[in-house]
């Protein structure tokens, strides 16, 4: 009855609209008041516990990254060198919102970040140029899910420091699914916009292209250095998020020189401060929830009641799926993270499925959450933008669903996809 009190908790302060920060903090107050009853400054020190991690200042410093790129005018030059790559095709726009998206993805980590930037340039101009609204919307928020999959990626971050996995292989980990699930989307679209008769750019010429990739080179240098200082040993993925950042303000204000104001770095360096504030809240609430959930031996209950109906490891990930599939409707992926991988984490591992398989698999389902009520913060988001009602805009990301199941069935039952770049840098 304990822990039917706590979830309950949960779920009747999240009903009532109550932030899932706040709410995973009162209902875990409320129950260490009326069933554990320790001391309350137990609270404190486990949410202080819960953000006291070297790992997770990672976070801060891929934030102000991903901020001071957008800032320093990154979105229309990742928009503009798209444009000279694909544009030319059928539905150019569509197709140019996608390859934006992996390559914005590669620096922010942050896939609503991706949907208010990217989504802020294309959406609009989409709707000019006769694509419809809900389809615009739907491509954007389904594109911007890329963000948690290709690296760097805060989510990754987040599993790896409750797990003690890698980090950096779970960076390596999530490039083979993303470009998957990034070319899947493109080619998806095209068909799409083919049947519809959707408008295309010219062909710029090789002048006009290596124009815009120089101009755009500089940001696309970030995730290579990120990725590349992590696998040559020269840094931990925190100080590579600290070059990141350093990197980011130097290239906005010296080179791209429209961080030049010292209004528009205080602007970004506070709403860095407020996004980085409002994770590491939830984070610290979170591990209290959770930590609450494993000394009430959730997770061996959970184990227990899944070895009753099988022990095959196909049929366990499917449930994990599933599970995962759900939460991330209801539940924002951080926080979705926090608790479930310390009841899903010891239960995978009895049945042999590999840590840093687990952790992309965890990854992708709730990327697809991003797109789908009553959460679904990118189609929300999106939807917002492109000034249509939100269940248009889902109806319009039913197709594109079929497109994330498959990759999802893909990764999940082809673990070598997953498993590949980790092993053949780390042998």
């Amino acid at each position: 009855m304990s822990v039917v009190l706590l979830l309950l908790l949960f779920l009747v302060f999240a009903m009532i609209g109550i932030p899932i920060a706040v709410s995973l903090g009162i209902s875990s107050l409320v129950f260490l008041v009326l069933e554990v009853k320790v001391p309350l400054a137990i609270l404190v020190q486990r949410i202080f516990g819960g953000i006291d991690s070297f790992p997770l200042m990672a976070i801060p410093f891929f934030v102000l990254a991903g901020a001071a790129m957008n800032a320093g005018g990154i979105t229309d030059r990742i928009v503009s060198f798209s444009n000279s790559v694909i544009g030319w095709v059928r539905g150019g726009l569509a197709l140019i919102n996608i390859l934006a998206s992996m390559l914005f993805g590669g620096i922010s980590g942050s896939a609503v970040a991706d949907t208010s930037s990217i989504g802020g340039v294309l959406i609009p101009a989409m709707k000019k140029e006769g694509y419809e609204a809900d389809f615009a919307a739907a491509v954007t928020a389904f594109s911007s899910g890329l963000g948690p999959i290709i690296p760097p990626s805060i989510t990754m971050i987040v599993y790896g420091v409750i797990t003690g996995t890698s980090i950096s292989r779970l960076f390596l980990a999530g490039a083979v699914p993303g470009i998957l699930f990034g070319l899947g989307l493109l080619i998806f679209t095209y068909f799409i916009a083919v049947k519809r008769k959707y408008p295309r750019h010219r062909r710029v010429g090789y002048r006009e292209f290596f124009r815009s990739l120089k101009d755009v080179i500089w940001a696309l240098l970030m995730p290579v250095i990120i990725i590349g200082g992590i696998l040559s040993g020269i840094f931990t993925v925190t100080e590579a998020a600290a070059v990141a950042a350093v990197y980011s303000l130097l290239v906005g204000i010296f080179i791209y020189r429209e961080l030049n104001s010292f209004r528009k770095l205080y602007e970004t360096l506070y709403s860095s401060a407020m996004i980085v504030a409002s994770i590491m809240i939830l984070i610290g609430c979170a591990q209290v929830y959770s930590w609450l959930l494993v000394i009430y031996r959730v997770p061996q209950l959970l184990t227990a009641a899944i070895l009753s109906i099988t022990d095959n490891p196909l049929v366990v990930l499917a449930l994990i799926n599933v599970t995962m599939l759900v939460v991330g409707m209801f539940v924002e992926a951080n926080a979705a993270m926090i608790l479930f991988v310390p009841i899903l984490f010891p239960m995978a591992g009895q049945f042999g499925i590999d840590p840093i398989h687990l952790g992309i698999i965890l990854v992708f389902n709730l990327c697809l959450g991003l797109v789908t009520p009553p959460v679904g913060l990118c189609i929300s988001l999106a939807s917002k933008i492109a000034d249509v009602p939100l269940h248009k805009a889902v109806k319009a990301t039913i197709p594109f669903m079929s497109v994330g199941f498959a990759v999802l069935l893909v990764i999940t039952y082809i673990p070598k996809l997953v498993l590949f770049l980790p092993t053949l840098v780390y042998k």
